[in-house]
């Protein structure tokens, strides 16, 4: 407590002083923090949790294929929302405090989650899930810095770049491996005993932080309402904008119109507000801004080959759901093989260096990708996923490091929602660019090859002759039919191919931008201690 104005010196005080390694306080705030990281495992698993279970959710509460899909846009929608509101609640309420009331209502959204008795009530509850948790994803990255300083916390940032990174990609296994053993409810009803725990940690080992409540009396509601509004309609957006066809879609483009009009006003009130609900003048920051940017990439990057892996793996390859995840866990291991050394090196090293690796390891990783057939099997998968999964944990902590780490103790919160509303928007935005890349790309690689198939050629006469003959060797009624036939299949199974790689090279290429973009990134130098307090 501060002996000058008698308020409690929570984690988000300028006063705030870690307590020294090896005593116990140290040790009570290391079990806090990693309660907080449960939750932030939550928060950020529910997203594609339900990824895999779509057709049993779709069977339970009778939904078609398109209304089903708003399960997991609702979600995106409420938790891009609830996220940049994390910084203006936290100074109110303190870490603590905003932590767990997040965690005790995102158990009670999931459990009428599992309640739900039709598509329209497990959409409401979906809402009120992802926003209720929204709050513990900034919330957790900010305590990483606040809770230990910028200089003591690599382990804790490791963990938090790992958390990041790995839930989304082992979210759709976890969640076909549970609706498979058992039923859809409990995706949600899983949330339950880990969220109790974490709450309780949480409330029982983070150090308390005064209340000051009448910060909300001058909230900008008019900003907050726009806010709202322009990242509501661009999740949806660039969502739905590649199965409607963009400005082909009457509907869709005008909530482009609303998106761009709420966008305006909320970008007017935060940059000419006293008070704004967002402090978007972090950005003036350079190494903020181009961390934020970086992210905005490793964002398209992650959630990009978590969407396009399982794609390729099934519809060309023909593997199960799985075996699908056998393979996606290899990037998983490069995690927890990347996510420790990026931390080793941040220590010895400037983390502008541990940047250039990761973002390196990523495009080699992403490029080898580019190089994959319909026959490559998991020797040729390996390695690309390997690296790919150690560059992206090794680009994303140093990204964080260099993002927050000189900022001072009342930014962090503000600061570490704004960056995480970077990451999710960089995978909104870059899946739908992937989404709409793939119908381009198919389209164009099945006339090229549609265009080669010219009966009059002598080698597309002899395949059909050959595939008669083993046809009707099969005893197929009707051989050259079939044999047609499969020659069409064949032409799709290489667009694909070919539109997968095409994909993958475009990461590549942008992960190779940010390994330009490292040059300009400023060394990073600690804030200096502050006074003690008289």
């Amino acid at each position: 407590m501060s002996a000058a104005t008698g308020e409690i010196i929570g984690p988000e005080s300028p006063d705030w002083k870690p307590p020294p390694r090896g005593t116990r306080e140290h040790a009570r705030l290391n079990l806090g923090f990693f309660a907080m990281i449960i939750g932030m495992f939550m928060a950020i698993l529910d997203i594609q949790i339900v990824a895999s279970s779509i057709a049993e959710i779709q069977a339970g509460v009778s939904a078609s294929a398109e209304e089903v899909a708003w399960i997991q846009t609702s979600y995106l929608i409420a938790e891009v929302i609830g996220i940049p509101l994390s910084g203006l609640l936290t100074r109110a309420f303190g870490m603590r405090l905003l932590f767990v009331s997040s965690a005790l209502a995102f158990i009670v959204a999931s459990a009428l989650c599992a309640l739900a008795w039709s598509l329209e009530s497990l959409i409401v509850f979906r809402c009120l899930q992802g926003f209720f948790g929204a709050a513990m994803i900034p919330t957790t990255m900010a305590a990483a810095f606040g809770l230990f300083g910028a200089q003591r916390s690599i382990l804790q940032q490791v963990m938090v770049g790992m958390v990041a990174t790995l839930a989304p990609s082992i979210g759709p296994t976890l969640g076909g491996w549970v609706s498979e053993n058992s039923s859809w409810h409990w995706l949600f009803l899983i949330n339950i005993v880990p969220g109790l725990i974490s709450a309780w940690l949480v409330w029982t080992h983070i150090p308390r932080s005064t209340l000051r409540i009448n910060l909300l009396r001058r909230i900008d509601v008019l900003g907050l309402a726009a806010m709202a509004l322009f990242l509501g309609s661009f999740e949806w957006v660039f969502e739905e904008g590649p199965a409607a066809g963009w400005f082909e879609d009457q509907h869709l483009v005008m909530w482009m119109t609303v998106c761009a009009f709420a966008g305006g006003v909320f970008f007017w009130r935060s940059l000419t507000q006293d008070h704004p609900v967002v402090n978007l003048g972090l950005f003036a920051d350079r190494n903020f801004a181009l961390s934020a940017f970086m992210v905005t990439i490793i964002g398209l990057g992650l959630y990009g080959t978590v969407y396009l892996m399982p794609l390729f793996l099934g519809q060309v390859r023909g593997l199960n759901a799985m075996q699908i995840g056998f393979v996606m866990s290899i990037g998983g291991l490069g995690m927890f093989l990347g996510g420790p050394l990026a931390g080793i090196l941040i220590r010895r090293v400037d983390p502008r260096y541990v940047m250039a690796a990761g973002a390196l390891l990523t495009t080699i990783g992403l490029y080898w990708n580019h190089f994959l057939t319909s026959e490559s099997d998991f020797q040729e998968l390996f390695w690309p996923q390997l690296l790919r999964g150690a560059g992206i944990i090794m680009a994303m902590v140093p990204a964080n490091f260099l993002a927050l780490g000189t900022l001072a103790p009342d930014q962090l919160p503000n600061a570490s929602g704004l960056v995480t509303v970077c990451r999710n928007l960089g995978g909104a935005i870059g899946l739908a660019a992937l989404n709409t890349m793939r119908l381009h790309f198919n389209n164009l690689h099945t006339q090229e090859l549609a265009a080669g198939l010219d009966p009059a050629r002598p080698e597309v006469q002899a395949y059909i002759a050959a595939a008669e003959q083993r046809l009707q060797q099969l005893g197929d009624p009707n051989p050259q039919a079939t044999a047609l036939a499969e020659l069409a299949q064949r032409v799709q199974l290489e667009s694909a191919v070919m539109t997968y790689g095409n994909l993958f090279y475009v990461m590549a290429v942008c992960f190779f931008i940010v390994l330009l973009m490292v040059p300009l990134l400023q060394k990073p130098r600690p804030r200096p201690a502050p006074a003690a307090a008289h």
